[in-house]
This record gives structure tokens, C-alpha cells and sequence, in this order.
């Protein structure tokens, strides 16, 4: 095993290996990340079963994603990596796949992104939205969450791949069981419990898209589903299991995702009045600006791992292959070589490189345009119909080492 710079072995929820870690307030979270990205080399962070690398840097983070050759996903980028027989029942996620696997299923689905659809996507989005703000106005409801960021990309996903509305409120269950523990410290009963909860919910959920699939093929639509089951690259088509994959992708990476930028975006915009008052002075000039720093100050995606293909050097540190290292975007996004003032939440910050899209190369969000746009439509219609919107209570976060979960903001209309 490479040597590096031991972290942890200090007070309990000192390490990012620790889950008290993620319990943790966020400015004492960032203390730590701050350090670590002083110290020479990569911070080697030891874990029971090993250990991996924590890329903290923003320049080492961009490297790490740009080389796909040396930093593999086909290992898993979660943790724990998902099991081989479960990836041989359900089928590997684009995530955690390499090329040149990872290239053909990208095109696949790239391809099925056409004109038409998006433009239809769009017009759905402004629909989704407006239909949104419009229940919120008439219940006057009090968790952000579930009445606003969550049905949002949810009706926006669902929407773009024909799933039939009778069906959504099931899927949306299914979602959140599929979700629930990713990066969570759980006890022994939830240990044994979740897998099976979790495996369950990813069974269905490719049931019902496989089935819809089907349909598909007999009678084609204008929906993503219709064009993904045409689409060919080489002779190439998506088969049943890689189509569920895809789905079960979109709909846990994209609803959880855009869910709680949303979220983090209206306490942010909350807890910042000047910032607000500057944003809502050119609501249109201003969105794209302040859904990028939303996005970077967020982070949405809390860390992805990669797999050191062979030996190589990353930050100054020699790896060898078969190491492991950690991607961390809550890091990257608040390095100072990069960003000026990186802990202030500026609605006007240009230019913004930030990397809560992932931080370039193959595996770059596939969906990152589809959630800018979202949250661009989504905050408008907020912010022009009901201008007092503001949340009234601080976020509840789900210590998570993997994501920025919010399970809910209290909020009021004045």
C-alpha cells in the first residue's frame, strides 16, 4: 500500500472515515477539508477493511476525473461498492462502469437526448412548475421538501420517460427506499433490514420500466423511454436490464440530487437576504449565476470514489494500483487557489469552475443541464408569484457521506 498522511485516530467524528464525521456542522466539516488540502500529498484515511486517499484539491479532483484510464469506476464509486451479484441481477449503473462499456451506453443515451424531446421536457417543466407553485398557494403547506423540491424533478423525470401518472406515486415510494440509507450510519437491526428493503424497491422500479419498454417498442411515444428503446449505436441497443439500470439511475440520482439543491437553494437565499434582494433586482439575468453558486455551495454530491488503475502520482502522492481514493466535491468547491472567498454565498460569483457537476471527463453529469434548467424554471416561478417565500426554520440534514440530504425545511409564504 502507497504511504501517505494518516488522518483519524483523534476525537470521534474527526475523520471523514468516521460517520459522526458527517454529523458534524458544515463549517466544522469544511475546518477539516481545509486542512487536508494543506498538507502535503494525499491524506491516506484508514477504514476497517483498508483505507483510501482523500483528493481534496480542485486541481487534483479535475485531474483524477479526466483520467477514466488511470481512476476507474468499474469497481464501484459508492461505498460500500455494490455487491457483483447484485450488479449481475440489476444490472451495472453508467456510474459504475469504465469504457469501453461506459462510452457505448453513454451515446446510447446521449443520442435519445434530441431536439424534440427537450424542448418538450422544457415546455413540461414550465408546466410542472407552475402547477407546483399553484398547490402551494392554495394549501399553504409547511415542509419545503415534500410539497416543492421533491415533486419537481420527480413529475419533471417521470414526465420526460412516459411514466404512466398512475403509476408515480408508487415509483416515488420506491425511490426513497431505494435511497434511504446511501452514506447513512445505520444500527445492526437497519444493517440487516435496508439491503433486502433496498433491493426490493430497485426490483420494481426495473419492472416497471422493462414492462414499459415493452410497450414502447409495440407503440412508440414522444417520451425518453421510446427513443432509448430505438436508439442504436453500432448495431447497438440498450438491452431490458440496462434500460432498468438507466432508470433506476435517473430517477434515485436525479430527483435526490436536484431535490436538495433546490432545498439548500431556498434556505440559502433565506439565511442571505442581500444576496436574495440582489438576485430578485434581475431575476432572469441573475438565475443562471445564482443556480451555479446554489450548486457549488451545496454540493449536492458530497464524494464519488475511484480505483487507481496502475501505479501513478495524484497531488504529489505516489499511488499504486488497486489503491483507492475518495473525489471530494464538498472539498474542491471551497479551495481557495480557486475560489476567492470560498465560504461566502455570492449570487454573482463569475466565473464559477465549480465541480458539483463532477469535475469533467467521461463520467460528467450526464443530467447536469436537465437540473440547471430545473431549478432556473422552478426558482423564477417561485420568486415571481409568491416573492415572500423563505424558509422559517433551519434545514433537517441527514448525516450522509455521500450526498446533502434534506428531509425537510419549514417554510412560509410571507
Amino acid at each position: 500500500m502507497s504511504s501517505g498522511v494518516l488522518v483519524g485516530g483523534g476525537p470521534a467524528g474527526g475523520s471523514p472515515a468516521d460517520p459522526g464525521f458527517w454529523a458534524l456542522p458544515a463549517r466544522a466539516r469544511a475546518e477539516v477539508f481545509a486542512r487536508l488540502r494543506e498538507r502535503e500529498g494525499l491524506a491516506f484515511v484508514p477504514e476497517r477493511g483498508g483505507g483510501w486517499y482523500a483528493v481534496v484539491r480542485h486541481a487534483d479532483v479535475m485531474v483524477a476525473s479526466r483520467r477514466p484510464d488511470l481512476f476507474l469506476s468499474g469497481p464501484g464509486v459508492t461505498t460500500p461498492p455494490p455487491a457483483r451479484w447484485v450488479r449481475w441481477v440489476f444490472g451495472d449503473s453508467m456510474v459504475n462502469l469504465d469504457d469501453p462499456r461506459h462510452a457505448v451506453l453513454r451515446r446510447i443515451v446521449s443520442r435519445s437526448f434530441t431536439p424534440r424531446l427537450l424542448e418538450r421536457v422544457e415546455r413540461d417543466m414550465v408546466e410542472i412548475a407552475a402547477r407546483i407553485v399553484t398547490a402551494v398557494e392554495r394549501d399553504r403547506p409547511v415542509d419545503f421538501v415534500s410539497a416543492v423540491a421533491a415533486p419537481m424533478p420527480f413529475e419533471v423525470i417521470c414526465s420526460m420517460m412516459g411514466v404512466p401518472r398512475v403509476q408515480r406515486e408508487r415509483v416515488m415510494a420506491l425511490v426513497a427506499a431505494a435511497s434511504e440509507h446511501t452514506g447513512v450510519r445505520r444500527g445492526v437491526a437497519a444493517r440487516l433490514r435496508s439491503p433486502a428493503r433496498g433491493l426490493r424497491a430497485l426490483a420494481e422500479m426495473r419492472r416497471i420500466i422493462v414492462a414499459l419498454g415493452r410497450e414502447r417498442r409495440r407503440r412508440p411515444g414522444e417520451d425518453l423511454v421510446s427513443a432509448l428503446v430505438s436508439a442504436e449505436v453500432d448495431g447497438r441497443s440498450l438491452t431490458g436490464r440496462e434500460l432498468g439500470a438507466f432508470f433506476s439511475l435517473l430517477l434515485v440520482a436525479g430527483v435526490e440530487t436536484t431535490r436538495n439543491a433546490l432545498a439548500h437553494g431556498l434556505w440559502l437565499l433565506t439565511a442571505h437576504p442581500a444576496q436574495r434582494e440582489r438576485l430578485c433586482a434581475d431575476l432572469a439575468g441573475g438565475l443562471p449565476g445564482a443556480v451555479e453558486e446554489i450548486v457549488r455551495f451545496s454540493s449536492p454530491i458530497v464524494q464519488f470514489r475511484r480505483t487507481v488503475a496502475a501505479d501513478c502520482e495524484l497531488g504529489g502522492q505516489r499511488l499504486r494500483a488497486g489503491d483507492r481514493v475518495a473525489l471530494f466535491y464538498e472539498s474542491a468547491n471551497r479551495d481557495p487557489r480557486v475560489f476567492e472567498a470560498p465560504e461566502v454565498f455570492d449570487v454573482g460569483r463569475s466565473p464559477n469552475p465549480h465541480l458539483g457537476f463532477g469535475g469533467g471527463g467521461a463520467h460528467f453529469c450526464l443530467g447536469a443541464g436537465l437540473a440547471r434548467l430545473e431549478m432556473r424554471i422552478l426558482f423564477r416561478e417561485l420568486l415571481t408569484r409568491l416573492p415572500g417565500v423563505r424558509a422559517c426554520g433551519e434545514p433537517v440534514l441527514v448525516p450522509s457521506s455521500f450526498d446533502h440530504r434534506v428531509a425537510s425545511l419549514p417554510f412560509v409564504l410571507d
